[in-house]
């Protein structure tokens, strides 16, 4: 079934959709909430978390992608079981990792309780990886959205762990700088 189909059957609220979400993303969402949050049962309990959101923003939205829009709850709803259950420890997980390398491209004057901000700043980051070639972008994606481990990385692009990891680096030092002419960062 395609994604247009399983989006009308939402939008009839038939709860056929529901299955066919999980039979065509199923893997997809269990394998980003099993990348940030590290514990099986903690990412199919997201993953049908999932579904549910999906149950109750389709309608009003009608999203675009079906794949991108799941994709962003799972992220989404898996970030917030993160920060729940990791409020007063540093868990060195690859979630964990991979935000510690995105410091350095971090603009401290934006709060996350800034939405705007955040939005805006969302969009600059978008406009930035759709200048870089395809596989940096791919490698970028992979590592911070996704937060798939180094290795994981590496075997997907069939390139060694030390490429990986200075692509990785050279993109974020462009992104930073690209952020600091946009005004994110004092100079």
């Amino acid at each position: 079934m395609d994604d247009n189909e399983i989006v009308d059957l939402y939008w009839r609220r038939d709860e056929q959709a529901i299955k066919e979400t999980a039979d065509k993303y199923g893997a997809y969402c269990l394998k980003i909430s099993l990348n940030i949050l590290e514990d099986m049962p903690d990412s199919e309990e997201n993953v049908n978390d999932t579904y549910m959101n999906a149950w109750s923003s389709i309608p009003p939205h009608r999203p675009d992608s079906l794949k991108a829009f799941l994709a962003r709850i799972a992220r989404n709803l898996a970030l917030n079981r993160y920060k729940a259950a990791h409020t007063q420890k540093r868990h060195a997980s690859e979630f964990a990792l991979s935000i510690d390398e995105l410091d350095i491209c971090t603009p401290s004057k934006i709060t996350v309780e800034d939405e705007a901000g955040m939005a805006q700043l969302g969009k600059c980051i978008s406009d930035f990886l759709y200048q870089q070639s395809t596989d940096a972008r791919g490698v970028f994606v992979c590592r911070y959205f996704y937060c798939e481990s180094i290795e994981e990385i590496a075997v997907r692009f069939g390139y060694r762990h030390s490429k990986i990891k200075s692509m990785l680096m050279r993109t974020r030092t462009r992104l930073k700088s690209y952020l600091q002419k946009e005004g994110y960062f004092e100079e």
